[in-house]
């Protein structure tokens, strides 16, 4: 058999032997993990900054250096998701009641692993122990294809997961790593329908199109994240320029990052010139409709309907709109159901926002950078699905498993 088809078979085989273990036993294991991450933190960085130079000097944009570059703090990060994720109720072997029937059977619904997860991913080695934990913990095994520019940093992470899996006596094929990137053991990948339940890629739209268009294997996209901010005739605009600050330019190379402003016509005169000021003080470029171009002194004029870029960068789209309709036009015609923020003081029209709006997280008056598995309180992310099959935002322990019904009778037979 071919190295994939081995590592397939391996972690399927493991992940029936986590499907039964108890919650107290995963705890332990996965506080031994975090204790590995923590104290291996010097190793893992210098393991990275090898592989972070390797990737300036190839010419990785900004976004793809910001995504591969691990320090100090985004280790801890990782150390305390998965803490926060022992601090959560494990879902499997939940049951819900559906109904009793007249003929006295009692029907629920058990919450069950989805047996085995492929992560395929670019640049972002802290999925590695995102995924090993949050996986793990969901009674998954998974498989781990990152792509090479993160190749032996990932190594370095999945090795410390499996150590403390060997400690335990539980098999380290739990969390597999696919050593090499070669795009053709991608592809073989995708194919293992037998022992592989879904896949889920996590990086550029690029590579998710070509996983989506080219998998045997069920597909949970994560698309881009083209967010928007929406400014109300109502809003509070000390609020809604602390909003657009932290959502455009704390992390710019993020999925959750702003790429699109869209104000009411009824306060652009007030808002859009300290939005001005602020992107020239933090050297943001401005792309402008036509009806908001006065504000700005260097900005690039675009029309009604050239909106919808991701920039990943200092770069932001910006259009003035007529009433709180045409925004939530824009939003429906641009927005990549990601996150989407209205900033009102007008309660109602909140609500309307929250309603109306398809994303998988909306904000009212909250920086779109809240959208992430450790800040909505799930510990970590698997990644931010932006298709409705079977999650819909952040997938944390309960997105990473199904439901099954289960029947109890007293020897009752259908007539």
């Amino acid at each position: 058999m071919s190295l994939i088809t081995n590592i397939a078979n391996d972690t399927a085989r493991a992940a029936k032997v986590l499907a039964v273990l108890d919650e107290q036993t995963k705890n332990n294991v996965l506080a031994d993990m975090a204790a590995a991450i923590r104290g291996a933190a010097e190793h893992i960085i210098e393991v990275n900054a090898a592989e972070v130079a390797a990737g300036k000097a190839a010419g990785l944009d900004e976004a793809m250096q910001d995504r591969l570059t691990l320090t100090p703090a985004r280790i801890e990060d990782m150390a305390q998701g998965i803490e926060t994720i022992i601090s959560l109720d494990d879902p499997v072997g939940k049951e819900r009641h559906i109904t009793d029937r007249p003929n006295g059977l009692k029907i629920q619904k058990m919450r069950v692993p989805l047996g085995v997860v492929c992560m395929i991913y670019e640049a972002r080695p802290n999925v590695t122990a995102d995924a090993g934990a949050l996986c793990f913990k969901s009674g998954n095994g998974v498989i781990l294809r990152g792509g090479k520019e993160a190749l032996n940093t990932s190594l370095a992470i999945a090795g410390l997961l499996q150590e403390v899996l060997r400690k335990h006596q539980l098999p380290e094929a739990l969390i597999s790593v696919i050593p090499d990137p070669d795009r053709g053991l991608m592809q073989e990948l995708m194919e293992q329908t037998e022992t592989i339940d879904v896949i889920i890629p996590r990086g550029g739209e690029g590579l998710i199109r070509y996983v989506t268009d080219n998998s045997k294997v069920p597909v949970i996209q994560h698309f881009k994240g083209v967010c928007h901010l929406y400014v109300d005739k109502d809003a509070d605009l000390t609020m809604a320029m602390d909003l657009l600050v932290n959502g455009k330019t704390q992390r710019t190379g993020v999925c959750n990052a702003l790429e699109g402003l869209v104000v009411h016509q009824a306060v652009a005169g007030d808002f859009l010139p300290q939005v001005s000021a602020m992107c020239q003080e933090k050297g943001v470029t401005v792309h402008v409709n036509q009806a908001g171009a006065a504000y700005f002194s260097e900005a690039d004029v675009i029309a009604d309907d050239a909106f919808g870029e991701e920039y990943l960068g200092p770069e932001i789209a910006i259009r003035v709109v007529d009433d709180f309709n045409q925004a939530l036009a824009h939003i429906d015609q641009f927005g990549s159901h990601h996150t989407e923020v209205i900033c009102t003081q007008n309660a109602e029209t909140a609500r309307l926002f929250q309603r109306a709006v398809d994303a998988s997280a909306v904000m009212v008056n909250a920086s779109s950078r809240f959208n992430d598995g450790s800040q909505l309180g799930l510990g970590a992310e698997i990644g931010i699905a932006t298709t409705k099959l079977h999650a819909y935002g952040p997938m944390g322990l309960e997105s990473l498993t199904t439901e099954k019904y289960v029947v109890s009778g007293t020897g009752q037979v259908r007539e």
